[in-house]
């Protein structure tokens, strides 16, 4: 039987972070979540295993980019949540290494199906 993927929550406000959380747990997944920029160091430093980050620009300052481009150099699968008027938010998420861009109001099922996609892309 394989491993669950462990799916990296990065999400400044904790609420939505339990919300991410209990619905990827939910479809099976493991999740490890942060909620500040340090946390997200300290994750990608001792966790043993990341399959895909899922990153929530909106409330953090530009130190969220090196972040996004640590994983893009890592390997790891990066699918952002950016807030649905950031245009340049959008752009700046492809160019520091996503592979896709949710943006907001999240619809649960596109969460779930674009995760999916992003795992089957990276076995």
């Amino acid at each position: 039987m394989a491993m669950p993927a462990r799916i990296l929550l990065v999400e400044h406000n904790p609420y939505n972070l339990e919300l991410l959380s209990t619905l990827l747990e939910k479809e099976g997944y493991l999740t490890l979540g942060v909620t500040t920029l340090e946390a997200f160091d300290q994750a990608l430093a001792n966790a043993p295993i990341i399959h895909l980050a899922l990153v929530d620009i909106d409330g953090f300052d530009r130190g969220i980019w090196l972040r996004c481009e640590a994983l893009h150099a890592r390997g790891i699968p990066l699918l952002v949540i950016a807030p649905g008027t950031s245009l340049a938010g959008r752009g700046e998420s492809y160019r520091y290494g996503a592979r896709g861009v949710l943006i907001k109001p999240l619809v649960t099922r596109e969460v779930v199906t674009a995760i999916a996609s992003l795992l089957e892309g990276s076995a």
